[in-house]
């Protein structure tokens, strides 16, 4: 065995000790895995969006990369997403503690965005037949005035030791919540504070005042199917 070889299997070795103690302590240990055989990392328009707009932004590039690849080497595990924070165990020489702190959505902002899914009514007429019209996904993906954070929103902490502003694990991270948003688009809202129902109940409004009254309406599941979102109690 090599020198590269030998020091790779004790790094191996080191970090599943790590990982045992643990799983010993009573926690779990959730590997974030990314799709395999497709270069693609994201399936859906909300995790491929979440990504295209962290690759829009220039002081990102050094390290993104190097968090896509940590990602599809199974090294993420834990990825939570709260109300303006998401963590993660990151895996490289240790165990890494990594946090990205994004600011909660201002409340003028979050009604700029309603109220410009209000003036969209004719595009409502899709969410009533079960589709986003591509105005209102535009708008919640605006790079300027949509959901997703902009780099002055965004902070980041690490245990590692590389004092760069975003290190390849925070960007792990970062990429993790691009495959979490495939399955649960409902986390962007939670991320930014915000409540996606009075985004939803404004859109249901504006679209039933352009059709007739047939005593109906949109129930909570209804809106649940449309947006991909629970929104039961």
């Amino acid at each position: 065995m090599g020198w590269s070889q030998e020091a790779a299997h004790e790094q191996k070795e080191h970090l599943q000790r790590q990982i045992d103690r643990r799983l010993k302590r009573g926690e779990t240990m959730e590997v974030l895995t990314a799709p395999s055989g497709s270069k693609k990392l994201c399936t859906t328009f909300w995790g491929r969006s979440w990504c295209r707009n962290l690759e829009a932004y220039q002081v990102y590039d050094a390290r993104l990369p190097r968090g896509r690849s940590c990602l599809r080497q199974g090294r993420v595990f834990n990825l939570d997403i709260s109300a303006g924070r998401i963590s993660a165990l990151v895996a490289g020489a240790d165990l890494h503690e990594a946090s990205v702190h994004i600011q909660p959505l201002t409340p003028e902002r979050w009604q700029e965005i309603s109220s410009a899914a209000t003036s969209r009514a004719p595009t409502m007429l899709d969410l009533l037949a079960g589709r986003l019209g591509d105005d209102l996904l535009q708008l919640l993906t605006n790079p300027e005035h949509g959901l997703f954070p902009s780099p002055k929103e965004i902070r980041f902490d690490c245990s590692c030791p590389d004092y760069a502003d975003l290190c390849e694990h925070t960007a792990a991270a970062l990429y993790g919540t691009g495959l979490k948003l495939d399955t649960d688009p409902a986390l962007l809202f939670t991320l930014r504070g915000v409540d996606p129902t009075a985004l939803l109940a404004t859109a249901s409004s504006a679209a039933a005042s352009t059709l007739p009254d047939t005593g109906g309406g949109l129930s909570d599941s209804d809106l649940s199917a449309l947006f991909g979102i629970d929104l039961q109690p």
